[in-house]
């Protein structure tokens, strides 16, 4: 991520904690769209939401979100996502999402999330993404879905994977 620049982090979104209940309305957003586009969970059914959320955070998959602005941010990544992208965070929450793709990879990025802001979700994708410390790695199987608030209106998307490759 060459281009990234840590003034941008102006999202003022604090990392879950058990003092915060691990963002619980976050992780309830994320699950509850998720099981509303795919008819499953993400974490083990019956846990109370706190608890949910916690599990979401600690998983060890990698969970990202992003909000629904022109030049979309993070607002989300669970530790899987921080350690995969070497980020702690307070760097890849309010970075751009874009900048989790090399230069060469945005505009498939683009037709990607275009693609599940038509359909609601793929759960199909590959790609090539890119580490603070510019390490590539190949994300397979990724699932993708759209995120909408109690009122049914967009705000921002979400995905999960579980199988990347160093390249």
């Amino acid at each position: 991520m060459a281009d990234y620049d840590p003034n941008m982090n102006t999202l003022a979104i604090p990392e879950p904690a058990e003092d915060n209940g691990w963002l619980e309305a976050h992780a309830t957003l994320l699950m509850r769209c998720y099981r509303h586009w795919l008819g499953r969970g993400l974490v083990e059914a019956g846990l109370r939401p706190e608890s949910a959320a916690r599990a979401l955070y600690l998983a060890p998959f990698v969970v990202l979100s992003h909000d629904a602005t022109a030049d979309p941010l993070f607002t989300y990544a669970n530790l899987a996502a921080q350690r995969l992208f070497e980020m702690p965070w307070g760097r890849i929450v309010g970075l751009p999402s874009r900048q989790s793709a090399e230069p060469v990879d945005r505009a498939e990025r683009l037709r990607l999330l275009e693609r599940v802001r038509r359909h609601g979700y793929i759960d199909d994708y590959s790609g090539v993404r890119v580490s603070a410390s510019g390490a590539r790695f190949l994300i397979s199987r990724a699932t993708v879905w759209n995120l909408f608030d109690a009122a049914e209106g967009p705000c921002g998307q979400a995905a999960t994977f579980s199988d990347w490759t160093p390249l």
